[in-house]
């Protein structure tokens, strides 16, 4: 009896419990029409929406955008950066055209500064130190922008003040192949070696001259690698056109670290610890100074010693040599030495982003990240101005459709205005190390649009290849600058382009294997689904590393509106393309993330792989096939993924369904996260896209560690190849799990 009774009681719960869930999920509301919340969990992009973003980007809100933020230098925690600060605030917190909320984040961070009142010299000195020639410390005025008390002159962050006085060596670039040729012909032990720029980083040729005895080093432009070869400001060079006149001198961090130096994995909050100065990695040891391809001839090219490799010679029209060490019997400096005198310190400072945020109707916890740096090394009107320019448009658009209650994203935007990236990337890898957990769990991509136009000829785009398809539809629908009935994606795959197994003839998308701007902190440490794009120049018609007037004085407004982008239209096409991409990332049912492009890269990577390294790798008894194994097994959970979107009716599916779908999407690269995998790299923890040293376009842990024990033969090191091979194996079949049906 009691038996029954238990019985009756527990089907009766049952049936009011399913009464309650028909009666809340199934019945209409009383007028006939389903519950609210279930057209708005079905909301899907809409392509109206789109279209009207496209129409409203202005290009010359862009311009006046670009005007205001290079009315001043804005070096980071100087009152100009201060200035934009306010600026950003004032923008995102307009009650017709702002933000939901904007808010400032601080963080107290340490930076490298030269002395105003005592500035840092380069001087060629004789006997009794009779100095015999003097370094421009300042570049040369061409427009009242130069003449601005506050631009800053040219140096070296982080490295080290002191005094430095030797004979004078040419070491190229400065690699570490570079230091062990020039060591077999000269000397290095007291000497000062000048370098050009390229080819290792800025503070490894201080690093990696060091070891060698070299106590102090110079760097300049060579007008080969920045100028197509053209030295005069006459006639060629700035005013006259967009390369970098004589004195213009490149700015930049002398760090190969990321984020605050003294607070490694935590956020520089004031009272957070932090390490001893003695302990920083990644700086100088020894001072180094940048200076001006002017000076920089007339100490090259009076150079004695045998003459260097041609690969070694720039543009100047003499005979790059070694150096005796020192300088030519002939040359009015025989028997003279260089001397450096630098007085940089350092300080802790108070830097800002500058923060702001659409909230997302359905999904507002899960985040669309978009950032570009705030701070320059002066008036920046490149670097970075032009893609705070763009944001700055971007969010006036949304924030007026948000503002007028015509649109609200389905997940959360989030714009970050980071501050103190000049120097090492600090602000968005602070805000990473303070919102680790949240940012981990919740974002689904982040967009970095930092230099938004180097050039006016052709986009360039680089990011995690999931993204690829996303950032197609996108250019198709955006008009190429200056061309009449051209997308941008069409005008693109003139320039740059690749044959897929899976598309055919496509755009060439980079990949974010280095640290080179905001995304870094994001991809490699996080492991968040991140690309950068920005329209570049025509790379048949010059050999510039980079835009000429890159970290100096004359990076302004004016060499903007003169030389980059007159009209602003390349401006105008990258916030289209941004801003489309980033409402098809926000409002899409489905995220927008392509698991089987990503297949294919690492496809891509694996035949490259057993094409370098199998043979020897099974000489050594080293299997390939775990990770052969791995791969493919990521290509089958990646179909099968595209087969489960394709064939669902998600828009009428259970939401969990859907969230299920996306948090696979979303998550997907977390899965390729190692904190153990490269012990000597800070913040690298993404096995697929961390930097590599070998110039392999493959896994960079088993390129780096395949390189490393081929040259030096250890079998210590060959075991560190099959650990990486571990790694990467276990790695790739993990997230290829992550991509199939739950247990």
């Amino acid at each position: 009896m009691i038996k029954q009774v238990l019985i009756g009681i527990l089907c009766g719960a049952s049936v009011l419990t399913a009464g309650i869930l028909i009666g809340h999920y199934g019945i209409t509301k009383s007028n006939g029409s389903a519950p609210s919340w279930v057209k708005d969990v079905a909301k899907d992009v809409d392509e109206n929406l789109i279209e009207k973003f496209l129409s409203e980007v202005d290009n010359i809100q862009i311009q006046e955008n670009l005007r205001e933020l290079t009315k001043v230098p804005h070096m980071a925690t100087t009152a100009g950066d201060e200035q934009t600060v306010q600026f950003m605030l004032k923008r995102w917190q307009d009650p017709e055209t702002g933000l939901d909320q904007a808010w400032r984040e601080e963080y107290m961070v340490y930076l490298s500064f030269p002395d105003p009142k005592k500035p840092n010299k380069v001087t060629v000195v004789g006997s009794s130190d009779t100095v015999l020639y003097t370094a421009r410390e300042k570049e040369k005025s061409y427009t009242s922008d130069q003449d601005d008390p506050e631009v800053v002159q040219p140096y070296a962050a982080y490295s080290p003040a002191g005094h430095a006085k030797g004979k004078l060596v040419y070491a190229n670039q400065g690699k570490p192949s570079d230091y062990q040729l020039l060591n077999e012909t000269v000397d290095l032990r007291g000497t000062i070696a000048i370098t050009r720029y390229g080819g290792a980083g800025r503070a490894d040729k201080a690093i990696n001259a060091a070891p060698y005895g070299v106590i102090g080093v110079l760097v300049y432009t060579d007008p080969l690698d920045i100028n197509d070869g053209l030295m005069s400001d006459i006639n060629e060079t700035y005013p006259h056109s967009w390369y970098m006149p004589p004195s213009g001198v490149e700015r930049g961090s002398f760090n190969s670290r990321y984020g605050d130096l003294l607070t490694p994995y935590l956020a520089a909050k004031d009272e957070t610890y932090r390490i001893s100065t003695e302990n920083i990695t990644g700086i100088p040891p020894i001072p180094i100074q940048p200076i001006g391809f002017e000076d920089a001839y007339r100490l090259i090219c009076e150079l004695g010693g045998t003459a260097a490799p041609a690969a070694w010679h720039g543009a100047f029209n003499c005979t790059y040599n070694f150096g005796g060490p020192g300088f030519k019997p002939t040359s009015a400096f025989n028997n003279s030495e260089v001397k450096l005198d630098i007085f940089n310190h350092e300080e802790l400072k108070n830097s800002s982003n500058v923060m702001g945020v659409i909230r997302g109707s359905v999904e507002p916890d899960r985040y669309v990240i978009y950032g570009n740096h705030r701070d320059s090394w002066v008036h920046g009107a490149i670097d970075p101005s032009s893609g705070t320019s763009v944001m700055l448009e971007l969010t006036r658009v949304l924030g007026t459709m948000v503002k007028q209650g015509k649109w609200r994203p389905r997940r959360s935007i989030i714009f970050g205005s980071w501050g103190a990236e000049e120097f090492g990337l600090i602000g968005s890898a602070e805000y990473t190390e303070q919102y680790f957990t949240k940012l981990s769990e919740r974002t689904v991509a982040y967009i970095n649009v930092d230099i938004a136009v180097f050039a006016n000829a052709t986009l360039r785009a680089s990011g995690m290849p999931s993204l690829q398809n996303v950032i197609f539809k996108a250019t198709k629908q955006v008009d190429a600058p200056g061309l009449d009935s051209t997308s941008v994606y069409d005008n693109w795959i003139r320039y740059a382009n690749r044959t897929s197994p899976a598309h055919g003839h496509i755009p060439k998308v980079g990949y974010l294997s280095g640290a080179g701007s905001d995304y870094a902190a994001f991809v490699h440490y996080l492991g968040i689904t991140s690309m950068d794009i920005s329209y570049t120049y025509d790379r048949s018609k010059t050999n510039a590393r980079i835009y000429p007037a890159y970290h100096t004085a004359y990076d302004t407004f004016d060499y903007a509106s003169m030389f980059i982008d007159p009209g602003f239209v390349s401006h105008q096409a990258i916030a289209r393309t941004a801003g489309n991409i980033l409402i098809r990332l926000a409002d899409s049912l489905v995220l927008p993330l392509n698991c089987s492009d990503y297949a294919e890269s690492l496809e891509d990577y694996l035949n490259t792989a057993v094409s370098l390294y199998q043979h020897q790798l099974q000489a050594r008894e080293i299997s390939m096939e775990p990770l052969k194994y791995a791969v493919a097994s990521f290509r089958s959970a990646a179909t099968h993924l595209d087969e489960v979107i394709r064939s669902s009716d998600l828009a009428n599916e259970t939401p969990l369904k859907v969230r299920r779908i996306n948090d696979q999407l979303m998550l997907l690269d977390r899965a390729f996260l190692d904190p153990l995998a490269f012990p000597d790299k800070y913040a690298y923890r993404h096995v697929i896209w961390a930097s590599s040293s070998a110039g392999k376009p493959t896994f960079p842990g088993l390129a780096d560690a395949f390189a490393n024990a081929e040259s030096s033969g250890q079998s210590s090191d060959w075991d560190k190849v099959h650990y990486h091979l571990s790694v990467l194996s276990q790695a790739i079949e993990g997230a290829a799990h992550t991509l199939v049906d739950v247990i």
